[in-house]
Order: structure tokens, then C-alpha cells, then sequence
């Protein structure tokens, strides 16, 4: 096992997470908020597509999707909160985007070799990543705990307890 074997499982298996997280929702159950002024899903998911695109370009030889026109305003602080959401868009285009970027995280971890894991982060999570490689876990890692406050929503919807 090389130290890219590991990243490459991370940001893979949360992929796969995400399809069963959101398998047996709605368009409608996306934007269900677990409790007042809680994020639901539909944001949560166009905020991490847009940090994965943001923070993943910062590794040389990213190439990532572009993302359609005012998807960063739609998924940041200023419509977090607004009620009813408004502008949010359907499971398939959060799924099919979402895929897209985590397919360029993927192709760009089994590009990026062994020493330029170990190079400094100078981006804007450096504090919080101060490798490359470390980066990449992020990337995982914060998927993952995203869908652990889909599994909030997911009860107060009745659905299956997955994990």
C-alpha cells in the first residue's frame, strides 16, 4: 500500500455513501431542515461540491467541472438560513454534479504522486491541512460528516437507518 491507497478509498467510498444517503429521498425531502435554522440537505450538498471544486484546484493539474453560474452565492451563508428555500436544485443535478467533482478529486489523487502529498497546503485550510495530503482527507472526511447530519434528516423522515 502506497500513502495514496487510503486517499483514493476515502474519497471513493464516501462517493458511494452519498448515492445511499440519498437514494430513497426526494427533491422535497432535500430541503427539509432537521430543526429550525438548521442547514438541510440541498445546501449542504452545493456546499460541498463548491469547497471540494474550490479547495481540490489549489493541487497543481486540478482540472475540475465547471460549475453553473451563482452555484457558490446559492450554497453559501446568505441563503443557508432563508425560508422557504428558494433556488435549490433536484437530487439528480446535486448527484450528478457532486459525482462529476468527486471523480476529478479521484483522477487528481491518482495523478499526484507520493512527495507532492507531503508538500505544504497554502490555501485558505492550510491551519486546518497544512499538507496536500492532508487536504485530500479533508475532502473525504468532510463529506462524511455532512452525511452524518443527513442521517438527523433522514429520521425525522422516517427513513431507514443506514449505518
Amino acid at each position: 500500500m502506497n500513502a495514496k491507497d487510503p486517499i483514493i478509498y476515502g474519497l471513493k467510498s464516501t462517493q458511494n455513501m452519498m448515492g445511499m444517503y440519498l437514494a430513497d429521498l426526494s427533491d422535497a425531502d432535500l430541503v427539509v431542515r432537521p430543526a429550525p435554522g438548521a442547514n438541510h440537505i440541498a445546501w449542504q450538498l452545493g456546499h460541498l461540491i463548491h469547497s471540494e471544486a474550490r479547495l481540490a484546484s489549489i493541487v497543481s493539474g486540478a482540472a475540475f467541472p465547471e460549475l453553473p453560474a451563482g452555484f457558490g452565492d446559492q450554497h453559501g451563508p446568505k441563503t443557508a438560513a432563508v425560508d422557504p428555500p428558494q433556488g435549490f436544485g433536484s437530487k439528480k443535478e446535486y448527484l450528478d454534479l457532486f459525482t462529476k467533482v468527486r471523480e476529478a478529486s479521484i483522477v487528481l489523487a491518482v495523478k499526484v504522486n507520493d512527495s507532492e502529498l507531503d508538500k505544504p497546503n497554502t490555501g485558505p485550510l492550510a491551519a486546518f491541512a497544512p499538507k496536500i495530503g492532508d487536504l485530500f482527507v479533508l475532502l473525504a472526511n468532510h463529506s462524511l460528516m455532512h452525511m452524518g447530519q443527513f442521517s438527523v434528516v433522514r429520521r425525522k423522515l422516517g427513513k431507514p437507518v443506514l449505518f
